[in-house]
């Protein structure tokens, strides 16, 4: 392989990466803890769009409970987001995995 189609591969990847990152942005996912009580809406860039919140579980003397909930479904919201964002590049590169690309 010469010099000139490594850079031709390379620069289409990174075509495809830039358009990809446009993409995740606008893609969503949503997670929940305590059986739906709390909803967590997050993007493909990990950043948290939205939290519901069931107002069943809002209780002033268990605010903990509250807390823990919502710690829960922000966590798995991200964790979610991370899992799409690692799917969707492996497509793009090929599996390679490419460290500090996203």
């Amino acid at each position: 392989m010469n010099m000139n189609n490594l850079m031709k591969q390379a620069q289409q990847m990174q075509a495809k990466l830039a358009t990809l990152q446009n993409e995740l942005a606008d893609r969503e996912v949503e997670a929940s803890a305590g059986g739906g009580m709390v909803k967590v809406r997050v993007n493909g860039k990990q950043q948290v769009l939205s939290i519901s919140i069931n107002k069943e579980c809002v209780d002033p003397e268990d605010v903990a409970t509250l807390e823990e909930l919502v710690l829960t479904a922000v966590s798995q919201g991200l964790k979610e987001s991370q899992d799409m964002v690692q799917q969707a590049m492996s497509k793009v590169t090929g599996g390679m995995n490419i460290p500090g690309l996203f």
